[in-house]
């Protein structure tokens, strides 16, 4: 009974059997700032550093089922889902969310793997958008992702993200965080899009250091700080700084690492 009345956040995401993404790099990111997990798994793959080698959906009701025990065996203060593979899987967890509106999710749309492999139907996008993205509050696109979900080229400048950002943002407790990786520039500006407000930027060098699962990390530690009770912006803030972290140490040895 003891654990379960500490916030825990639910991992929502595949398996990654090298470590370096997926919900393994979720449960490290979120115990890291001391906030428990539970999980819900939507596919597990067969992957290394480098590449991913098989993928084996689940099936959509399973992965429902594996959320709603979660939920009722714990205090679940915030949802964290990456990998969703199927238009079936989005619509069963879609389902769950609307069971648990007072629960935060952070969604991190994940398309593709490093090294190019599609994690998600390309059929399936439009229930992305449609069923799933309007009831989390937080999204968090990279420069490509964000160009897909908008139906549009890559964006080139900064307005042009922005005007990408807003078609995707449906409801005024929704925000986006439109992640700036793939850019170029000395500088990277990730920005926190919300209905009726100015864009919020968080600015930082570029570094060097290249780490595999940047992403889910990311919004790990945001879904964390959200379970603990913090606003988001602070949320962003202070993950947005512990991946810098990371990534700065990273830099500083010369190492690409998983």
């Amino acid at each position: 009974m003891a654990l379960r009345r500490e916030p825990h956040v639910l991992v929502v995401g595949g398996s990654d059997s090298s470590g370096g993404a997926g919900i393994a790099r979720d449960i490290e990111t979120i115990s890291a700032l001391g906030v428990r997990t539970c999980l819900a798994v939507t596919a597990v793959t067969v992957q290394t550093h480098e590449a991913v080698t098989e993928i084996h959906n689940l099936q959509p009701d399973l992965v429902a089922d594996q959320m709603r025990a979660a939920l009722q065996a714990n205090e679940v203060a915030a949802i964290k889902i990456g990998m969703l593979a199927t238009e079936q899987i989005i619509v069963a967890v879609a389902n769950v969310l609307r069971e648990n509106p007072q629960i935060p999710a952070v969604v991190d749309p994940v398309l593709a793997s490093s090294s190019g492999r599609p994690l998600l139907e390309i059929g399936a996008i439009g229930v992305l958008k449609h069923e799933l993205i309007p009831l989390c509050r937080l999204v968090t696109p990279n420069l490509i992702e964000l160009a897909i979900l908008a139906g549009s080229e890559l964006a080139m400048d900064e307005d042009g993200a922005l005007q990408q950002g807003q078609k995707l943002l449906t409801a005024e407790q929704q925000a986006l965080l439109i992640k700036s990786g793939h850019a170029v520039g000395c500088r990277s500006t990730d920005i926190l899009l919300r209905s009726g407000r100015e864009p919020v930027r968080f600015d930082a060098p570029r570094l060097a250091g290249s780490m595999r699962g940047t992403g889910c990390a990311l919004a790990s530690a945001i879904a964390a700080h959200l379970a603990n009770g913090s606003l988001l912006e602070d949320g962003v803030r202070r993950s947005k700084l512990l991946v810098f972290e990371k990534l700065r140490k990273i830099g500083s040895s010369g190492l690409r690492v998983p």
